[in-house]
C-alpha cells in the first residue's frame, strides 16, 4: 500500500473518532402543515370552511315493518266494545253465614232506670277481696324514738363512755417480726442518677460460614473397583532389584 501524499503539513489518515460529516443527514424527512384542505391544516394560517358531498341513504334489506299482522277483533271499536247484552248460567256465590242476635237476647224490662228516672236503691254485698290483701301497716310497725342513751330525739343525753379493747398496736403482744426489712425495700440503681459504666456481654464462639456437609473419608473410596471404565483393576508385581551404581540399558530406536 502506497504511503499517502501529505496536504501541507497535514496527512489525510483514518479519523479516531466518529465524525457527523460522514454520516448522512435524514435529507428532507420533516412534513410541514399544508395550507389547503381542512386535515392537519398549518394552525397559523386561516382556514376556509370546508364541506363534503354525502352519499345516498343505504337501503335497507328488508322492510322492518309487521304490515298488516294485526288481528284487531271487529266488535272492538274506538269507543270500546260494540256488543249486544249476553248472559250465561253460573252457580249460587258462596257467601259467609254470620250469627246475628235474634228477639230473644234483648231485655227491654231491664231499661227502665237508665231510661226514666228512678229513686236510689242499696244492696248489701259480700266483703271485696281488696281487704284481704290489706297491707295498711298495724300499730305494731311504728317504734317510737327511745328516751336513754346518746341517741335520743328531742331530748338532752347525758355523755356516754364505753370501755374499749386494748390495741394491739404497740403493745407488749405486737409481732415486730412483721415490719419489713432491709430486703423489702428496692434498691434505686446507681446508674439512673450518675453516669451509666460501660457493659460488656460474653457472646458465644462465632464459627466461621462453610460447607458443614459430611465429606467422604479415605476409606470411603474403592480404587479397586476400577471396571467401570476399565477392563480390569491395575496389577502390582515386584520387580529386580537393580542397583543405582550400574548403567542403564539404553535402546536406540532410531
Amino acid at each position: 500500500m502506497a504511503e499517502e501524499a501529505w496536504v501541507g503539513t497535514w496527512r489525510p489518515h483514518r479519523p479516531r473518532g466518529p465524525i457527523m460529516a460522514l454520516y448522512s443527514s435524514p435529507g428532507p424527512k420533516y412534513l410541514i402543515p399544508p395550507t389547503t384542505g381542512f386535515v392537519k391544516h398549518t394552525p397559523d394560517k386561516l382556514r376556509a370552511p370546508a364541506y363534503s358531498f354525502h352519499g345516498a341513504p343505504m337501503l335497507l334489506a328488508e322492510n322492518c315493518s309487521p304490515g298488516p299482522r294485526y288481528s284487531v277483533n271487529p266488535k272492538i271499536l274506538r269507543t270500546g266494545k260494540d256488543i249486544g247484552p249476553a248472559y250465561s248460567i253460573l252457580g249460587r256465590y258462596c257467601t259467609k253465614t254470620t250469627l246475628t242476635p235474634g228477639p230473644g237476647h234483648y231485655f227491654p224490662e231491664k231499661s227502665t232506670k237508665h231510661v226514666f228516672d228512678s229513686a236510689p236503691s242499696h244492696s248489701i254485698s259480700a266483703r271485696t277481696k281488696t281487704f284481704r290483701v290489706d297491707s295498711t301497716p298495724g300499730p305494731a310497725a311504728y317504734m317510737l324514738p327511745v328516751v336513754m342513751g346518746p341517741h335520743t330525739v328531742g331530748k338532752a343525753s347525758q355523755p356516754a363512755f364505753s370501755i374499749k379493747g386494748r390495741s394491739k398496736l404497740g403493745s407488749f403482744s405486737d409481732d415486730l417480726h412483721k415490719t419489713p426489712g432491709p430486703a423489702a425495700y428496692r434498691q434505686t440503681d446507681v446508674q439512673v442518677t450518675k453516669f451509666k459504666a460501660p457493659q460488656y456481654t460474653m457472646a458465644a464462639r462465632v464459627e466461621p460460614p462453610g460447607d458443614k456437609t459430611h465429606k467422604p473419608g479415605p476409606g470411603a473410596h474403592s480404587p479397586e473397583k476400577v471396571t467401570v471404565t476399565k477392563p480390569r483393576a491395575p496389577i502390582v508385581t515386584f520387580g529386580i532389584k537393580h542397583s543405582d551404581y550400574m548403567t542403564p540399558l539404553v535402546v536406540d530406536v532410531d
